[in-house]
């Protein structure tokens, strides 16, 4: 599936969202012991050997790689969800979407000397949600590609990149680099015509 069939709201590069409180958030995450981390990773869903030794931890996350539009939470979403939902809606704020919502959202930690190879996010449920990333920890040797250029986000910013143009990550420092990531999508806004009616058990969640 081509990127032009992709959503034409989302950034073809990056779309600087602005600030966000993250205090609350970033203490909890950064006090989680490692077991914890090493046990919500090895039970994560998003397997992809582009993403080398980054570990994560999934709150939410799609059905089927191939639909957007059904999602479940995980094991861990009902413990953090009053951490994460200020977050999430503040970096959304200025879409202005009445009925936005999130189909992935997780924490993705990448160690010092890591890298995420170069990729593009192939499946057709990457195609529609904007993809945002809120840095929680990093350093200046923490550097990404995005849109063509190479960038840093700093901590706190919220950030929209361009998820199906190549992009790539190298954590160059000798500290840890943990995001936020998740999608964000306008339900109201209609399905593209390539997408095929959604089943009505799921319609209906």
């Amino acid at each position: 599936m081509s990127v032009a069939l992709a959503n034409p709201r989302k950034t073809r590069a990056v779309r600087m969202l602005g600030p966000v409180d993250i205090a609350a958030l970033q203490a909890a995450v950064l006090v989680l012991p490692e077991q914890v981390w090493d046990a919500e990773n090895a039970a994560k869903p998003n397997r992809f050997e582009v993403l080398d030794a980054t570990r994560h931890i999934v709150f939410r996350f799609v059905d089927s790689p191939r639909d957007w539009r059904a999602s479940h939470d995980r094991a861990a979403w009902p413990y953090w969800r009053d951490l994460l939902e200020p977050v999430l809606t503040g970096a959304v704020r200025d879409y202005g979407y009445a009925c936005g919502v999130f189909p992935r959202v997780m924490l993705a930690r990448m160690p010092a000397g890591g890298v995420i190879h170069p990729h593009v996010d192939a499946n057709p449920a990457a195609k529609w949600p904007h993809k945002i990333h809120v840095p929680l920890s990093t350093n200046a040797g923490t550097i990404c590609f995005f849109g063509g250029a190479e960038r840093h986000f700093p901590v706190g910013e919220a950030v929209e990149v361009d998820n199906l143009g190549p992009h790539w990550v190298r954590n160059g420092g000798d500290t840890d680099r943990i995001h936020l990531i998740f999608e964000y999508y306008d339900a109201d806004q209609p399905d593209p015509d390539w997408l095929e009616p959604l089943p009505r058990a799921s319609a209906a969640r």
